[in-house]
């Protein structure tokens, strides 16, 4: 039988996923306007698909759900990474109000879209705790992305979210030009960080270790192609956030998810320093105190 796939979100994640996915099937894309994309069709066409990758931000998600999908036995693969901040609510729990967990997977891994636009070498992880669905959306995949599978999907969703906040913290790091080894202290306290947060919440302490944590944490942040990373190196130069994002023009997760993450550890009691510091930071706290602090 035939599949029918579309993506949902024609920004750049979306699009590359839907450059990926047409190098084996034929898949549909849509988004709120219109966009010059071989295979662009109205949304209401999209949602007819069997399969569904939705790329939409974390933010809107719980919004865009409820103004516009009707379950219909769909199969959705999430490719957004991100915890809603005024709720605190992971991915997985707002989807699950929608439709059931067997039909949802969530991907993850390090994975530039510019990168996956030029067929470079990838790796990624659709998680699912229905086995089956994970190999059957692994599979749509080309052969320049090697896919994994896995069950873990808090522990994938809490890498896909942290590492976020972590980059920023990283482009602070290196926007303050203070060195590789501070960059590389950092990211592993970020990681041991990560992995505390994350085993309150039942994550596995394998998937922090590979492609979902430590691989994208690695990626997202030390590297200018990753957004997030980018506003921590414009924080450095003493920018507001107001300003930081107006010149970035795109989604920066990962200054939501810092308010999200702050929330949670705050009312279940986890320590996370680095957390706690870029939240300061996003607030008006100097870059060079929070450094102090965070050193003391």
């Amino acid at each position: 039988m035939k599949k029918t796939i579309a993506v949902i979100g024609a920004g750049k994640w979306g699009r590359a996923i839907h450059y990926a996915i047409s190098q084996r099937y034929d898949c549909k894309i849509t988004s709120r306007k219109k966009r010059v994309i071989e295979n662009f069709v109205s949304l209401n066409e999209a949602l007819l698909c069997d399969y569904l990758v939705i790329a939409l931000p974390a933010q809107i998600v719980r919004k865009w759900l409820t103004d516009n999908f009707k379950y219909k036995n769909q199969s959705i693969l999430v490719a957004a990474k991100g915890i809603e901040k005024d709720t605190g609510a992971f991915l997985n729990e707002i989807y699950a109000e929608f439709l059931p967990e067997k039909n949802l997977a969530f991907l993850s891994g390090p994975s530039f879209a510019a990168e996956v636009m030029k067929s470079l070498p990838t790796c990624v992880v659709v998680n699912s705790k229905n086995e089956p669905l994970a190999k059957d959306f692994a599979s749509f995949f080309p052969d320049f992305i090697k896919t994994y599978t896995s069950d873990d999907v808090i522990g994938a969703e809490i890498c896909g979210a942290y590492k976020n906040v972590l980059a920023i913290a990283s482009g602070i790091c290196d926007g303050l030009e203070l060195g590789n080894n501070a960059r590389a202290s950092l990211i592993s306290r970020g990681l041991i960080e990560m992995r505390r947060f994350g085993k309150f919440f039942g994550a596995k302490d394998e998937t922090f270790l590979g492609l979902s944590g430590a691989g994208d944490l690695f990626l997202t942040a030390s590297s200018k192609l990753s957004r997030n990373y980018r506003v921590g190196l414009g924080l450095a130069k003493g920018k507001s956030i107001k300003v930081v994002l107006e010149e970035l023009t795109e989604v920066a997760e990962g200054v939501f998810t810092t308010d999200a993450i702050k929330k949670l550890s705050t009312k279940h009691g986890i320590y996370t320093p680095i957390v706690d510091e870029v939240y300061d930071i996003l607030r008006g706290k100097s870059v060079e105190q929070s450094l102090k602090d965070l050193l003391s």
